[in-house]
């Protein structure tokens, strides 16, 4: 016989490394995780929004403790008591004798086990509850919505409120019972209770008594969730089309769900019955009752209604619950105040009523005045080259449009500020001391009317009415400084600052006119957490993970850290309990900058409504591009209760509650008392300048798409479905056109609004349905407006216009020269004006840009479409007048762009002049209503370039290279020709 081999044994030096590496590692994690959570503490105190710190970690603190006490202390308590109920003696048996072993081994150790056991445990369901503060909170504090289900008469808030926490309780009984029986079988077997293989007796009576308890507590809570999944209906998905309880759910599943209420409760008893009957054979056979009725009718019966009765004639049979889902997905997207208007009936989309939209035009003071040629998603590069002024500021990728009024009139402007770029500092700026207390701040607001350009040698640019530094214009700013915006954040990293202190180190401005010198200030808000001690500066050397907190002599008593300095991250962190908006923007409210945002609450349990993703229904073709993509969540209930402000400067974070109906609101302002102010506390500025929010609008256009149909069996057969159109100004674009802020006058309305708008096609068509805009204005914000065009006539949609744009004999040509070697053609936004009541006109402006590294577009034409007519001119009003007729454009020509009269270099226009960095473009066709062409070169050489692209064109149908090369030649011949037309001329390139 071998002797035993000996266990290997660690030395007591090993013994002592391992346990100070342990030490050590917890030690580290305390240490990190104590300073997040000061730090963060530090944050809330500096904000004045400790209230929400406090209460979250004290809602955190409660369900941690309360869910891993109750699942490791009750599982432990059921191990416990399956080994102090173990039988004294067992029978001996191969079995027996085969645990014996391990029954040795855990017996010196069991203490040490089962706390472990319980404290792991106890761990993960701390872990997992902890997660669900914001489900208790609601359920404590939840607030009525004052209607009712109709289904089972319960108010809403039973739903939305109540029902998750039930389900969230339920599911931890589940585990914890599970648990418990898990660990009391495999201790009954370990010690003998529980005889699988030994003959005679195979259950102990202490074990008898406890499984059949875990069991009949195990069935008990199956008949709970039986009764809650009666209400768990309303979220049914059985419905082809619609969510919530259908037919089959109703008249089938919701009697089975009764049913097995009773059955599991009959079958709990038999369990707790086993207790004193001590016969397996009843709990055994009320298990299989219970199983054979959840498959019976549970499971086999709806299936046969569903197929053999609401399938034949589903249209019919789920009307009435159609029109539930209907009316609750609409009131629970807040669209049930939609007001429809049956748009342009009179007018088609091959033969437009010309004459009447012309009288329109020439009345309209509101619409075509403030037809906006500039896009903010396009200038972000015009603002950097012409407003940057140092290599540390910048502008975000997409700028903003906002109004303001000046002198008594109302205007829509272009807008952003000048921020601190940190990933624009050069190498030699790019230190420690000058990426965090030197260059710590941008400064100025820049604006420029959005329906004007600048004329000029490089013309075509923003008019800006207010930039500069110090920054000065017709937008009065007092406090100028930024240290809170959105490009202080890199990559996801928070971009901090220490700032203060007597000595002005801070970069704020060049000094006058100098490349090189520069004026230094010193922060003075009231933002920012002190650094007065050596134990902050300790704090924040090891968050940050930097000793310069402590080393450095720019960190001193008097210094202050900035930190958390994006707006959208600042509202986040202080209502974590709301959603908010990916496109801040910034206002000047009172001579501060502000950023203004807005803030959701959403909820997933609303009863009979569509789920939609939110991430997935507010993304567009500019999501990611200067904006913030939504997180990729479940939610069926939303609403803009909330208008946020971050000041630009000291960083203050305000919270109103805008919405102040919404239940959901309410009950998170008891659950966080004093930290949303009433809607009252805005000052009248601040409400001048709130938007309709973007995202909330494309989710809610995308409801609308379906669910415009009233009636139930349309809705079903889906014979009036929109959709929402790709955006025509990217090449073979598949995500959604983004929705556009305009200033204009709505059908019905008395004068010019803020609004945000969208055109709807007919799903899987590209013709137009119907135009949808959203008030901005204080005293119809909200009110959505659809004009709905008649289903019989084919107007066209976004990409049908942009495709006549694209094939229009003037516009190719131009298109050509413009995407050279040197430079390239960029289409703005394609804009959709309602007309009065004649129908609706297409603006869009035609921007180049050189190929230079530091180019930037320039307007040069604007694009114009009404029915089949298009219109390509260097003005809007030129443009007007080629669609319909001289006299057309004098509205637009009035509305102070001076482009059509004559200016100066310095003078705003909309006459776009030639852009520097692309060739003249040649004007194919004379002007509408022109006499005559005072240039027969230029005329001669403009139908040789036509006629070249229709050749080269003709040969790359037919494959013939010959052909195409001959075309490419005469193409490049008659564009030199048409540029010795037009310089001997010394005409404009723009005509």
């Amino acid at each position: 016989m071998r002797p035993p081999v000996p266990v290997p044994t660690l030395s007591r030096r090993a013994k002592l490394v391992i346990g100070a590496v342990a030490v050590l590692l917890v030690l580290f994690t305390v240490i990190g995780t104590l300073t997040n959570v000061y730090v963060d503490y530090l944050w809330f105190d500096e904000t004045n929004y400790t209230e929400v710190f406090w209460t979250e970690v004290q809602t955190r603190a409660l369900l941690f403790a309360v869910a891993g006490l109750a699942t490791g202390g009750l599982v432990a308590l059921s191990v416990h008591l399956a080994y102090r109920f173990r039988p004294t003696f067992r029978p001996m048996s191969l079995e027996q004798q085969n645990l014996e072993r391990y029954r040795q081994s855990l017996e010196p150790r069991r203490k040490a086990v089962l706390t472990a056991i319980a404290a792991v445990l106890g761990l993960f369901a701390g872990f997992t509850a902890q997660g669900s503060w914001q489900t208790w909170l609601q359920f404590r504090n939840g607030t009525d919505f004052g209607r009712t289900d109709p289904q089972f008469g319960r108010d809403i808030s039973f739903f939305v409120f109540d029902y998750p926490f039930y389900r969230l309780v339920l599911g931890f009984g589940f585990a914890i019972v599970l648990l418990s029986l898990i660990g009391a079988v495999l201790t009954h077997y370990v010690f003998g209770g529980l005889r699988l293989q030994t003959p005679g007796q195979k259950l102990s009576s202490a074990a008898r008594v406890q499984l059949s308890v875990l069991l009949g507590l195990f069935v008990a809570l199956k008949a709970f969730a039986y009764w809650l999944d009666r209400f768990g209906l309303v979220y049914s998905d059985r419905g082809d089309v619609f969510t919530g309880a259908s037919y089959t759910d109703v008249n089938a599943l919701l009697p089975a769900k009764n049913i097995l209420v009773f059955v599991a409760a009959i079958c709990a008893i038999a369990f707790f019955a086993n207790i004193v009957v001590r016969n397996t054979l009843l709990p055994a056979a009320a298990l299989v009752l219970l199983l054979l009725a959840s498959l019976v009718i549970g499971v086999a019966y709806p299936a046969i209604v569903q197929q053999f009765v609401v399938r034949p004639s589903a249209d019919q049979k789920e009307q009435e619950y159609i029109q539930r889902a209907i009316g609750s997905t609409l009131d629970a997207y807040n669209l049930s105040e939609v007001e429809y208007v049956n748009y342009a009936t009179e007018s088609s989309g091959s033969e437009a009523d010309t004459q009447a939209a012309l009288a329109e035009l020439r009345n309209d003071t509101e619409t075509i005045p403030n037809a906006r040629l500039l896009d903010p998603n396009v200038l972000a590069p015009t603002f950097t080259a012409r407003q940057q002024i140092r290599n540390v500021y910048g502008f975000p990728e997409k700028l903003d449009i906002d109004r303001y009024t000046i002198d008594g009139v109302t205007q829509d402007y272009v807008v952003a500020v000048r921020e601190l770029n940190s990933s624009g500092l050069s190498e030699n700026q790019s230190s420690w001391i000058n990426r965090h207390t030197v260059y710590t701040h941008g400064n100025g607001f820049v604006a420029a009317p959005a329906n004007q350009v600048v004329a000029g040698q490089e013309g075509g640019e923003p008019n800006f009415t207010t930039g500069d530094l110090p920054t000065r214009g017709d937008i009065e700013v007092e406090q100028a400084r930024i240290y809170y915006g959105e490009l202080l954040n890199d990559n996801g990293q928070d971009v901090y600052s220490v700032v203060g202190g007597a000595d002005p180190r801070e970069f704020d401005q060049p000094e006058g006119g100098s490349d090189e010198g520069q004026i230094n200030s010193t922060y003075d808000g009231e933002g920012g957490v002190s650094m007065g001690s050596f134990f902050r500066q300790l704090t924040y050397a090891i968050y940050y993970r930097e000793r310069n907190f402590i080393l450095s002599g720019a960190v001193n008593d008097e210094s202050k850290v900035l930190y958390v300095r994006d707006p959208r991250d600042r509202v986040e962190k202080a209502a974590p309990f709301l959603e908010v908006d990916g496109d801040p923007y910034p206002a000047v409210v009172d001579g501060r900058i502000v950023w203004i945002l807005d803030g959701y609450t959403t909820s997933d349990a609303y009863p009979y409504a569509e789920q939609m993703s939110l991430g997935e229904g507010a993304t567009d073709a500019l999501t990611g591009t200067g904006t913030t993509a939504l997180p990729d969540q479940q939610f069926n209930y939303i609403r803009n209760s909330v208008k946020a402000t971050v000041d630009a400067y000291d960083g203050t974070v305000k919270l109103f509650a805008w919405d102040e109906s919404d239940p959901v609101l309410q009950t998170y302002r008891k659950a966080f008392p004093g930290v949303i102010e009433p809607r009252s506390a805005m000052d009248d500025e601040l409400v001048s300048h709130v938007r309709y929010p973007e995202d909330l609008f494309k989710l809610q256009r995308d409801v609308l798409t379906r669910y415009h149909v009233a009636n139930p069996v349309d809705f079903y057969n889906q014979n009036d479905r929109w959709q929402v159109p790709s955006d025509p100004t990217i090449t073979n674009a598949t995500d959604d056109q983004p929705p556009y802020y305009i200033l204009a006058q709505r059908p019905g309305d008395e004068g010019a609004s803020f609004q945000l708008t969208s055109a709807l096609n007919a799903f899987e068509r590209e013709n137009l349905s119907a135009f949808i805009s959203a008030s901005s204005d204080p005293a119809t914000y909200g009110e959505i407006q659809i004009l709905r065009l008649p289903g019989n006539t084919p107007f066209r949609g976004p990409q049908q216009v942009q495709n006549s744009f694209l094939s229009n004999n003037q516009v190719r040509p131009d298109l050509t020269l413009f995407n050279s070697a040197n430079s390239e053609a960029v289409f703005g936004n394609l804009l959709t004006l309602p007309i009065g009541e004649s129908g609706l006109l297409y603006v869009e402006p035609l921007y180049v840009q050189g190929s230079g590294e530091n180019a930037f577009p320039l307007l040069q034409k604007v694009l114009v479409n009404y029915g089949d007519r298009v219109g390509y001119a260097n003005t809007l009003s030129e443009a007007l007048d080629q669609v319909f007729g001289a006299g057309a454009g004098e509205a637009a020509a009035d509305s102070g762009d001076a482009a059509d009269t004559g200016v100066d270099d310095e003078a705003p226009t909309t006459e776009p002049p030639a852009d520097p960095n692309a060739q003249p473009s040649p004007t194919a066709e004379p002007p509408a209503g022109d006499g005559g062409s005072d240039n027969p070169a230029r005329d001669q050489a403009v139908g040789q370039i036509n006629a070249a692209l229709e050749a080269l064109a003709e040969a790359q149908r037919n494959a013939d290279f010959e052909g195409i090369g001959r075309a490419q030649a005469d193409l490049q011949a008659a564009i030199q020709a048409y540029q010795a037309a037009v310089g001997q001329a010394g005409a404009s390139p723009t005509g």
